[in-house]
């Protein structure tokens, strides 16, 4: 089988997202079974070595991945060389940081539209540096959607079997009840959800559960009518474009079904909190956030920049390892 191409982009400098790729690259399992070129600066990136002890790998400066093709396992680095050791403080969020992770990123997509790679898995990323930077976007998944022309993007988070897709995330509870849980917006989370289950996970009929808003979803009316108005709209719109959805099911029950008896494959969730409770619940170090809707793969640790340890090479790898594991696996079943 074909090798896929996996980008990496770096991150925030100044968080562990450095540390964290090369101590999950240094997996024996995940090695020989993907290219990796990471897009940072190869100055961190020797930092970082040193502080994880990750003498094993051998980073190498490329400009364009197939320069790694066909050669003995090397991990591509592709240097822009946009950070000053000398001001970078670890564990702080800073106008640099911003400008350096933002580049990477835009670099990575840039790639990806040439065709000259299958994935992307992305170290984490500051807002408040993308803020000091002068970049307005509230995090990876709005700016991954600009720079690839798409409007509209939907985050799945996965914990092991568990995979759940989020209506809306990163507004306040109030916004998202009065603007953003209607009929439309659960549609097309519930239609992207079906089709990554079905095309990257390989899932010919996948069943997928639909939480309600409210307690009970509901009670039949007694506790909030939106699951009336629009959630079971949504559901019967599905149902009728031959899509297996169910629901709305009481979001007090509904993971449990999908996670421990596995009734379903993927359950909807309608706000940010709701769908990643459960997630960290089931696996607060293995969580991998997917983004669904763009033209091509991409996958992240659920977590930040993990500040406080960035530096010291203690950070745990596991979501970083899951998040590239998952890109090879998805990646895979796309190639010839």
């Amino acid at each position: 089988m074909a090798k896929p191409v996996i980008l990496v982009t770096m991150g925030d400098p100044a968080g562990s997202g450095p540390e964290l790729i090369l101590k999950a690259l240094s997996h024996p399992e995940i090695q020989g079974i993907a290219t990796y070129v990471i897009l940072g600066d190869m100055k961190v990136l020797k930092r970082a070595k040193e502080i994880v002890k990750a003498y094993n790998l051998n980073l190498v400066s490329v400009k364009d991945p197939e320069e790694l093709i066909e050669k003995p396992f090397q991990i591509g680095v592709i240097d822009l060389n946009n950070v000053d050791l000398e001001k970078l403080i670890y564990g702080k969020p800073s106008a640099m940081g911003g400008k350096a992770s933002y580049e990477y990123i835009v670099n990575a997509v840039k790639i990806i539209q040439k065709g000259k790679a299958h994935a992307l898995v992305t170290a984490p990323i500051s807002k408040e540096s993308l803020y000091l930077a002068g970049y307005s976007y509230p995090g990876h998944t709005e700016l991954l959607a600009n720079l690839a022309g798409v409007k509209t993007v939907k985050m799945m988070l996965i914990a092991k079997h568990l995979k759940v897709s989020h209506v809306t995330t990163h507004v306040s509870l109030k916004k998202a009840i009065a603007e953003l849980i209607k009929k439309d917006n659960i549609y097309l989370t519930i239609k992207l959800t079906h089709e990554a289950l079905v095309k990257l996970f390989g899932i010919e009929k996948p069943r997928i559960a639909v939480a309600g808003l409210n307690p009970h979803a509901s009670e039949g009316g007694l506790f909030g009518d939106e699951e009336e108005k629009e959630i079971i709209p949504a559901i019967e719109l599905a149902i009728k474009n031959d899509i297996d959805a169910e629901g709305p099911y009481p979001p007090d029950s509904v993971f449990y079904r999908a996670y421990y008896n596995k009734e379903f494959d993927a359950v909807i969730a309608m706000y940010h909190d709701q769908g990643h409770i459960p997630v960290k619940m089931v696996s607060f170090m293995e969580g991998v956030n997917m983004t669904l809707g763009l033209p091509f793969i991409r996958t992240s640790p659920d977590h930040g920049t993990v500040w406080g340890k960035a530096g010291k090479g203690t950070a745990d790898e596991t979501a970083t390892l899951e998040a590239i594991r998952l890109a090879v696996l998805l990646s895979r079943r796309l190639l010839p």
